[in-house]
């Protein structure tokens, strides 16, 4: 058998969501194109998870995709790849068509 006869439902992810997997994704390239590093990565990240431990058990799934979410927002603003206005307008689009979109279908922009 080779990877192209593998059906993409037969293989397991880590991750829930598609938005999960396009996240990491995105962080890999930001990686890739010399945006951070993996020490400074884990450093940030880490102190998320911290910072949101205090208030409460963190559940391993949701709870560390949004701390990695939070985490990315913060870097790509600190390093200036984004601008802060920008990124708010992204995430209240998102949400609003995520609000918007009948249960069951694809979220789209």
């Amino acid at each position: 058998m080779n990877a192209a006869s593998v059906s993409p439902s037969a293989v397991p992810s880590c991750f829930d969501e598609p938005w999960q997997s396009d996240l990491f994704a995105l962080t890999v390239a930001l990686n890739e194109a010399g945006h951070l590093i993996w020490p400074d990565w884990t450093a940030a990240f880490g102190a998320t998870l911290a910072a949101r431990g205090r208030d409460r058990p963190l559940d391993g799934g949701a709870d560390y995709f949004a701390a990695w979410l939070e985490t990315l927002e913060r870097v790509v603003a600190e390093r200036g790849l984004a601008d802060v206005p920008d990124l708010e307008g992204v995430r209240a689009a998102w949400e609003r068509a995520y609000r918007e979109t009948p249960h069951g279908r694809p979220v789209r922009l």
